[in-house]
């Protein structure tokens, strides 16, 4: 279940990426950094987002020379088309990357020489492309869908589903790109979800893939070796195990890829492992043991395989051999501008954006370790709150945690000295809040601009402590995660001027989930507001599109093990609830699907409880609307200020 919205333009515990400067000054964000062989030369999706616009910014394609940063914005062939995947050829001479024309399936490749002209189409394709990379000998590679019938991605809104169900899916595969077209190189009943080439002991393939549903059966798909339209399966994980994140190594002898519990393809975290791909048969071999961090990427940089990981709350960077010790700890995010910690390599060079809470990303590159600011393009941004880590004990567990404080409230949020808080809890659950800009039209910004301090923790169940943290709410959704925010509260209130009698809760997806279950286990909180939650995990099992997830998290499906499902569902305890809930979910959300935010509301309504729920019109998991994303967080600042201002209905006695 995705980590809310991150994926979006924030993924993550509502929409919680949001907050820039006072003065409404466009933010320069940076994405898929990709760095020419030789070093010099780095690309980049750069979009600059406008606080009042109400438009989806189109990214732009810029090559930047290294060190110094002379940028060049690459002019593309048509206005309405969105670039994606830069791709630098072995020799350096080609930067080929894809095109899609907004509001159809029409794609290109293309590819421009290193000072940004040289304009060629490569392919035309109608359909879906993603996952551009150059192989060792200059052939490119993509993962295609013919005729896709939407974007690949559960977080996609959701077609209605009329017809014959499951009688036609898409298939995602690898090919080449040819002068003739696309090659296809897996076969045609398997959908391909990752893929990096392997240049011996002839060109193939090592990637990640399952038969059926894409979106469905991630979180059963096996490591194997494509060539020639052929599979030969090279690993398959156990029940409680996701893999991704496959490295092929630069001689071809072995694969690396990242093993643990996971929630969303996308949001890869857990133990690095390796595979020899000389021996068959052989079993992959863990390259650390007890790490108490989440490796959310792998790179080889210099000849040496570096894990980037979340070790909360800090970024790190580490070299997986026994050569001279190499790691980094920084205080910052340090990725490829997704929300976890990723490196991005050519020979000794590597590049990375960096960035906080309060401090704007910019790309740096240079030496691991020693990079330096290759953009200056955010140096205006400010940032009108403070924001904290915090940690504490719970069950014998360090939990870890963020507190966000505005600099400056309204004059009636404060109360004999005390200010009301918001807990926001994020998706996943195997995710992790890490310290990202918050940008200014997200639900962080909308919160601390009302007045509210926010508390975001990282309970068991996240990434960051290593995969025992990770696993601790297998089979436990809801209870043990639950203590470890009880008590982040209690070691905050003691730090910070927290009224207990004017808490909150919110989140998205299992953030959803958590704030449906957490009002019918307490009355702690005096408002909620769930967006796209759970409220009973045995009807919802046959009513998402991605019920391949549970099973690894609850041990069993629901048709075995019933009960384990009930243990943690909001509605086998909905007449202890009293706080009053606001929730909202999108129409085709096929990861949380409206009926179960029907289902809680109507327990509500007939409970007396108030309440009131918001369906959007063609939303998938997540606001992409600009309008309805502004609709929802006008309602829930309203939810959150009648409940917790004092003199709104009394929810009942704290528990």
């Amino acid at each position: 279940m995705t980590r809310d919205f991150l994926k979006l333009a924030g993924l993550l515990g509502t929409s919680f990426l949001a907050l820039g400067t006072a003065a409404a000054e466009p933010l320069h964000l940076f994405s898929s950094p990709a760095l020419s062989p030789d070093g010099r030369l780095v690309a980049s999706l750069d979009t600059l987002e406008h606080p009042e616009s109400d438009e989806t910014p189109v990214p732009s394609l810029v090559l930047r020379s290294l060190p110094g940063g002379k940028a060049t914005t690459i002019s593309l062939p048509c206005s309405d088309c969105v670039p994606s995947s830069p791709s630098w050829s072995p020799d350096g001479q080609h930067l080929a990357f894809i095109l899609r024309q907004k509001k159809t399936q029409n794609r290109q490749i293309v590819s421009v020489t290193p000072d940004g002209r040289g304009f060629t189409t490569l392919l035309k394709f109608t359909g879906s492309l993603q996952d551009l990379r150059y192989g060792p000998d200059g052939t490119l590679a993509v993962l295609a869908i013919a005729d896709a019938r939407r974007d690949p991605g559960a977080l996609q809104a959701g077609a209605p589903e009329t017809g014959e169900i499951d009688a036609k899916e898409d298939e995602q595969r690898i090919a080449t790109v040819e002068k003739d077209g696309l090659h296809w190189q897996s076969p045609d009943d398997l959908y391909v979800y990752e893929y990096d080439w392997q240049k011996a002991p002839e060109p193939a393939f090592i990637g990640t893939a399952a038969k059926g549903n894409g979106d469905a059966n991630w979180w059963q798909a096996h490591l194997s070796r494509f060539a020639h339209g052929q599979e030969t399966v090279l690993y398959t994980h156990p029940l409680s195990q996701q893999i991704g994140l496959p490295l092929v190594a630069p001689d071809g002898r072995s694969v690396s890829f990242v093993a643990g519990l996971m929630s969303d393809f996308g949001f890869f975290g857990g133990d690095p492992m390796q595979l020899d791909l000389t021996r068959p048969k052989a079993a992959p071999v863990a390259l650390t043991r007890n790490a108490h961090s989440t490796v959310t990427g792998l790179s080889w940089c210099g000849g040496r395989l570096i894990a980037s990981a979340i070790a909360s709350p800090k970024t790190l960077f580490q070299a997986l051999d026994d050569k001279s010790p190499l790691m980094v700890l920084d205080d910052d995010l340090l990725s490829d501008g997704g929300g976890e910690p990723r490196l991005v390599c050519a020979g000794t060079q590597s590049v990375i954006v960096r960035q906080n809470f309060t401090k704007a990303p910019e790309l740096w590159a240079g030496p691991i370790g020693s990079w330096r600011a290759v953009t200056h393009d955010n140096e205006g941004q400010t940032a009108p709150f403070t924001a904290t880590s915090i940690s504490w004990t719970s069950d014998g567990y360090t939990v870890q945690g963020w507190h966000l404080a505005p600099k400056e409230r309204p004059a009636p949020q404060t109360r004999h000295g005390k200010v009301p808080m918001i807990t926001m809890i994020h998706g996943g659950p195997s995710s992790a809040v890490t310290p990202r800009f918050l940008r200014a039209t997200g639900d962080s910004a909308v919160l601390l601009k009302a007045g509210y301090d926010l508390f975001m923790p990282n309970p068991r169940g996240s990434y960051g402590q290593g995969e025992a943290f990770t696993m601790a709410n297998r089979r436990d959704f809801g209870h043990g995660d639950l203590r470890d925010i009880h008590r982040g509260i209690d070691a905050l209130e003691k730090q910070a001027p927290i009224d207990e009698h004017r808490l909150g809760v919110t989140g998205y997806s299992y953030g959803g989930y958590m704030t449906m279950w957490i009002v019918t286990q307490t009355n702690r909180f005096k408002a909620a507001a769930a967006g796209g939650g759970i409220a009973n995990w045995q009807s919802y099992y046959g009513q998402n599109g991605i019920d391949a997830w549970m099973p690894p998290f609850f041990g069993a499906t629901v048709y075995d093990d019933p009960a384990i499902y009930a243990h943690s569902s909001p509605m086998t305890f909905i007449k202890q609830v009293r706080t009053p809930t606001f929730i909202y979910v999108g129409a085709n959300d096929v990861e949380c699907p409206p009926a179960q935010s029907l289902e809680f509301y109507h327990a509500l309504r007939a409970l007396g409880i108030p309440t009131s729920l918001v369906i959007y019109p063609g939303e998938g998991h997540g606001m992409r609307g600009r309008d309805h994303a502004i609709d929802a967080q006008k309602r829930m600042i309203a939810w959150f200020d009648r409940f917790l201002s004092g003199s709104g209905p009394k929810p009942g006695p704290t528990n």
